[in-house]
Parts: structure tokens; sequence; C-alpha cells
């Protein structure tokens, strides 16, 4: 499945969402040329709801790294919206709660640009606890 990207904007925020996979390939390469084209309109800060993303490999974790860096390097951040609890897994499986800002929805993580606003943020340990729910095994050391 390829990587579908839709482009909306909110309260000055240029928010990404992503559908399908973001894996090795065209999809990776689809996703930084979109990045590039937010960076030459000015916009550095960025949401990705990731609540349709059905996977993720090292180069699309890579792509959300480098894109990270980049809009920082611009001024800016990258938050990640996760609105489906099936979702989870995602992120703590890529280890990507230790890096970006995980919030709960996509105003959460909208809000998280604004300093005054209260946001709801994922707690890493919670993250932990619902990956170990859906994975009662745990860690087989593979």
């Amino acid at each position: 499945m390829p990587l579908e990207i839709n482009y909306k904007e909110r309260e000055g925020i240029a928010v990404l969402e992503l559908n399908g996979q973001l894996t090795f390939g065209q999809e990776d390469l689809d996703f930084r040329d979109e990045l590039d084209n937010l960076l030459k309109i000015g916009k550095v800060r960025v949401v990705l709801n990731l609540s349709d993303l059905r996977r993720l490999d090292n180069s699309g974790m890579g792509a959300l790294i480098f894109a990270r860096a980049r809009l920082q390097q611009a001024g800016g951040n990258l938050a990640i919206a996760i609105m489906q609890p099936s979702q989870i897994g995602l992120i703590t499986e890529a280890h990507l709660e230790a890096v970006f800002e995980v919030a709960h929805d996509e105003q959460d993580a909208i809000n998280s640009f604004f300093p005054d606003r209260k946001i709801k943020r994922y707690d890493v340990l919670d993250l932990v606890r619902s990956n170990l729910r859906s994975n009662p095994g745990g860690y087989d050391g593979d």
C-alpha cells in the first residue's frame, strides 16, 4: 500500500495525515518531498497525524527523525498525533515516544506549539504498558 499524504492547515500549523505505509522506497521519498515543499513555503511547525499509518520501517523512522531535524534547523518543530489506541504499538516499537512530542489527538499536537495551552501527552510508561497489554509475551529477544 503506497503512502498517501493529505495536507491541511489548522491555526497556522501544517498538518500532514499519513495513510498507508512509510517505508523504504517511494514512500519515504514522497514524504521527504512533502517536507521540502512545506519548508519552501515557510511552514516549519508540523503535526503528523499517524492514525492511518499502517507500517513504519527503519527508513520511515529515519525520514521522521530527518524531518524533525530539518524543521528544528528552520526554527520549527514536529509533533505526532495518534488518535487510535491501536497505533500506540507502532510508536513504541519504533521508540518514537522518546524522540517526538506524541499527543492523543490532532488538537493536542497543535496545542503543543502554543506554550500557554494545556495538552494531554502520551506518558511513556503508559505507552509501554499498553504495548505490553497488546503483546503479553513481552520482549522475545529478537
